[in-house]
Order: C-alpha cells, then sequence, then structure tokens
C-alpha cells in the first residue's frame, strides 16, 4: 500500500486510480469490517449510502464484498445525503456507516467516508487503526459467518420525515417559492420533496444525474445557475447544495449568494437571542472571514477556530458542548440536529428565520460586512512538496510582513486534492492582492 490513505474527510482521489480502486475498496470494506466485529458474532452491520457518481456502484459491491467477507451483514441504502447516512448509522443501532462521495469534486472522482455508530465521523485514531489492520494480512471468517447484503428501500423516506422535523416553525413554508439546486447529486430526491412536502412551491434545478454531471455546472461551487433561477421564476430563495448535500449555500430574492460565515452568523445571532446557542460561542475554521469574528464579538458572542474540515468543527464542539459551527464552504453543523453537516436542515433554519421573522432574504444573508479575502488555487504533482521550498517560504515570510498590522495569511495543502490553497485577508484590497500574487506566483515557479 502506497501511504496514507485517510485525509481530512475519508479516503478520496480519482475513481480507478489508487486509492479509489475495487481493489483497495474490498481491502479497506475487510478491514474496517475487522475492526468493528470483534466479538465473532453475525449481529453487527454496516449501513453504505453514497451519490450518483457512475463509479459509486464499483466501490458500493467492492466494499459490500470486503465487509462481508469478515462476517458484517451490509445494509444499502442507495443514494442519500451524507447527513442522511450519520443519521441512520445511529438509527439503525448500524456499527458503522460508510458514504460513497467526493462532496463537490467532479464525477471522475470519489471518496468514502465512514461513521462511527454514534452517527460521527469517525476519529483519525479509528482511522490508523484500520489503515494498520489493511496494512497486514486479514483473516476471512469461516463460510457459515459471511455476511449478509440487502437494498433497504425506505432510506431516503426516513431521512425525509427526520428533515421536516427540524423544521421550529408551525405552518410550514405555505406561499414561499424556493429554488433547490441538488447539483445532480444525492439529496436530488431527497431535498425537493421535503421543501414540498413542508408547503413551498418548488422550483427543483440540478435533479436530473446520469453518473457524470454532479457538480457540473450546478450546485454550491457553482452557484449561477441557482442565482439564474431565482430571478427568473421570481423566487423567495435559493438553496444550493453540494454533491453530498453536506455542504448549502443561500441565494437571496435578487440573485445574490450568502456563503456559510452569512448563514453560521444569522443563526449564532439567533439561537443566542432565544438561549439555545451553547456556551455563547460558533466554532468555525481558520478560513472563516475576520468580518464574521468582529460581528459575534459585537454581539457578546465567541468565535472558536478550528482546522480547515468539519470533522475538526465537530471535534471541538463534541469535546466543548458547543452546538452550532461549520465551515464557510457551505458545512454548517447543528448537533442538535445532525452528526456532520446538513446543507438540507441548515436551508430550513434559513427559511424558518424567513418566516418567523417575516423578513426577505436579502435582509437576513448579510449579517456582517466582510473583510475582503482573496483565495487561490495551486495545482501540484503527486511527490512535490512545494511549501517546503525556500523560495516559497520567503514568499510567505514577506507576504506576512507587510499584511502584519492589516490582516492574515493562510496557506495551506488541501486534504482532498493536490492543491495549495493560498489565502489572506486585508483592508487595504490592493495590498491584499499584491501579497498573494507574489506569493502564487512563487508556488507556481516551484511546481
Amino acid at each position: 500500500m502506497r501511504g496514507k490513505l485517510f485525509g481530512t474527510d475519508g479516503v478520496r482521489g480519482r475513481a480507478n486510480s489508487y486509492p479509489m480502486t475495487a481493489e483497495i475498496a474490498l481491502k479497506l470494506g475487510a478491514a474496517a469490517g475487522r475492526y468493528f466485529r470483534t466479538d465473532g458474532q453475525n449481529r453487527h452491520r454496516v449501513v453504505i449510502g453514497k451519490d450518483t457518481r457512475l463509479s459509486g456502484y464499483m466501490l458500493e459491491n467492492a466494499l459490500t464484498a470486503g465487509l462481508t467477507s469478515t462476517g458484517m451483514n451490509v445494509l444499502l441504502l442507495g443514494p442519500v445525503p451524507t447527513p442522511a447516512v450519520g443519521f441512520l448509522t445511529r438509527s439503525m443501532r448500524a456499527d458503522l456507516g460508510i458514504m460513497i462521495s467526493a462532496s463537490h469534486n467532479p464525477h471522475q472522482d470519489n471518496g468514502i467516508k465512514f461513521f462511527g455508530p454514534d452517527g460521527f465521523k469517525l476519529s483519525d485514531e479509528a482511522q490508523d487503526e484500520i489503515e494498520r489492520i489493511l496494512a497486514g494480512e486479514i483473516e476471512p471468517v469461516q463460510p457459515q459467518n459471511i455476511g449478509r447484503a440487502k437494498r433497504i428501500d425506505d432510506a431516503r423516506g426516513r431521512y425525509v420525515e427526520y428533515a421536516k422535523t427540524t423544521f421550529p416553525v408551525l405552518g410550514g413554508l405555505s406561499g414561499l417559492k424556493v429554488v433547490v439546486d441538488c447539483a445532480n447529486g444525492a439529496a436530488y430526491r431527497a431535498a425537493p420533496e421535503v421543501l414540498w412536502e413542508l408547503g413551498a412551491e418548488v422550483v427543483p434545478v440540478g435533479v436530473s444525474p446520469d453518473g457524470f454531471n454532479i457538480n457540473q455546472e450546478c450546485g454550491s461551487t457553482y452557484t449561477q445557475t441557482a442565482a439564474e433561477a431565482v430571478v427568473q421564476h421570481g423566487a423567495d430563495m435559493g438553496i444550493c447544495l453540494d454533491g453530498d448535500a453536506d455542504r448549502v449555500m443561500i441565494i437571496d430574492e435578487n440573485g445574490q449568494v450568502a456563503d456559510g460565515d452569512q448563514i453560521m452568523a444569522l443563526m449564532a445571532s439567533r439561537w443566542a437571542t432565544n438561549g439555545t446557542l451553547k456556551g455563547s460561542t460558533l466554532v468555525a475554521t481558520v478560513m472563516s472571514n475576520l468580518g464574521l469574528e468582529r460581528y459575534l464579538q459585537g454581539q457578546g458572542l465567541t468565535l472558536h477556530r478550528t482546522a480547515v474540515g468539519d470533522r475538526y468543527v465537530v471535534e471541538a464542539m463534541r469535546a466543548n458542548g458547543w452546538n452550532l459551527g461549520g465551515e464557510q464552504s457551505g458545512h454548517i453543523v447543528m448537533t442538535d440536529y445532525a452528526t456532520t453537516g446538513d446543507g438540507l436542515i441548515a436551508g430550513l433554519q434559513f427559511l424558518a428565520a424567513m418566516v418567523d421573522t417575516g423578513k426577505p432574504a436579502s435582509a437576513l444573508t448579510q449579517s456582517f460586512e466582510t473583510v475582503p479575502q482573496k483565495l487561490t488555487n495551486v495545482r501540484y504533482a503527486v511527490g512535490q512538496e512545494p511549501l517546503s521550498a525556500d523560495s516559497v517560504k520567503a514568499a510567505i515570510a514577506a507576504g506576512e510582513e507587510k499584511l502584519k498590522a492589516n490582516g492574515r495569511l493562510l496557506i495551506r495543502k488541501s486534504g482532498t486534492e493536490p492543491l495549495i490553497r493560498v489565502m489572506g485577508e486585508c483592508e487595504d484590497q490592493a495590498l491584499l492582492d499584491m501579497v498573494i500574487g507574489d506569493i502564487v506566483t512563487a508556488v507556481e515557479q516551484v511546481v
């Protein structure tokens, strides 16, 4: 086996290339099965969900083969959102939940995410142990102990009914027209169903998956399509999900986009007002805008920052008893309702604010003025270490010195793609552009 399998959000890569091959998926399933089936009994169960990528069939079958070979019983959920897997893992008393998805990535990528019996993503320690087991010889069970696999026909329906219970305002969504962009992904049926059953007039976008068009010119990373639909149909707002529906962007009635920072600001303020924001604290990552931090301070609230990745947000929330967190990219984690980011339920919380206050979306999507922020990604070849180059280190040091009194820099490797992410914030846009440009040039010269 080559290198470390698990990144910041499970195992991810290009389909049919290491590590996203049927062979590795089979071994990974067997290793996970061996990790969770420790008593030799055949009552252990695994739920497996997936998004709409063509490669999902291959990985689903390979994982099932590996899991059943070690005696685990597999329950196949079909296409469901990532948060539905977290919910159903706990609801169906499974020992393990698996989601097959590369989230917002294009169709040629795929990934495997693991959830423990409590519905939360596995810890680093558990993932490391699964990797250790995978690296050795995994002994299969005796023929009489091979696991079974079956399809669960009502998995989506279970999640739909649960999601509806999280909408906190009596009267539902009657009278509201909502665009929902499902990114041709995992929520292509669940999200429109929830909104319609709550009473909204629904304009669905990105609900015709073909195995290849997931996240293609739609969804939370390409909000133009939904924004155009909101304006064209005269909708009250739009909900933009990503391929596995654990992210959301909100579109106001004018087609303007609100990112995760603005959504979290609204929710934190409302929850603090009604006394449900635990510890008066919002958890976000180092990527969240400085304007969010200043806004929360003005509200008498605290912003606790973590490393990038919703797993780290959740870890901080659970360790300290906080119940609201997320990422600028649109992961909104509400542990009162879900064990991971849930774009649909976050969208329902925003709609609840509209119904409760009677205000249009545009009055709720700009809680704070953002500090100018710029993010540029530089792709590098696998095996390269551009951040170790002296020229790049020098450029970063020079940039930090220039922004010292006026902003901040964050340069890091992506945990899901071979990208160097160069991000900075500064009140002076021209200075920010110059600093980011210098660092990006230094990285590009190395790669």
